[in-house]
């Protein structure tokens, strides 16, 4: 049974990652409904075309209200990817952060709460590894 997934990235934070997203998502569509799929547009620019916050905001919320399980990607810090993680965790969805610790220092406020499930990695293949896993067990 196919899930619905919210994956979770920088946009205004930087979109340094944002090939890397496309990565991430077009691997979880293989299997799996992926609602935030613009996240790894590359052309998605941290205005993000023109919408009102207002309408980014309803619509991000309804998505994560109907999502099985968070995937985030949080080497580039965001303060709407933490949002995010928090919103989640207040209705139980499972989360799983990655991120790649030569590069970042996660918020202790992510590592010091149990409820999330960190997963630090090195390359895509690490990266792809524990995704191929953690998706075989939800």
């Amino acid at each position: 049974m196919s899930k619905n997934i919210y994956f979770a990235g920088s946009i205004r934070g930087g979109r340094q990652d944002a090939a890397l997203y496309q990565k991430i998502i077009a691997f979880l569509q293989q299997k799996d409904r992926v609602l935030t799929e613009h996240v790894g547009n590359l052309s998605l620019n941290i205005h993000e075309q023109g919408q009102e916050d207002q309408a980014i905001y309803e619509q991000d919320t309804a998505w994560l209200r109907t999502a099985d399980l968070v995937i985030a990607e949080c080497t580039r810090p965001s303060l709407g990817v933490g949002y995010e993680l928090a919103y989640a965790e207040r209705f139980k969805i499972p989360c799983h952060i990655f991120y790649r610790p030569a590069e970042t220092a996660l918020s202790a406020m992510l590592t010091g709460d149990s409820y999330f499930h960190i997963h630090p990695y090195t390359d895509w293949h690490d990266l792809q590894t524990q995704l191929a896993t953690i998706m075989q067990r939800q």
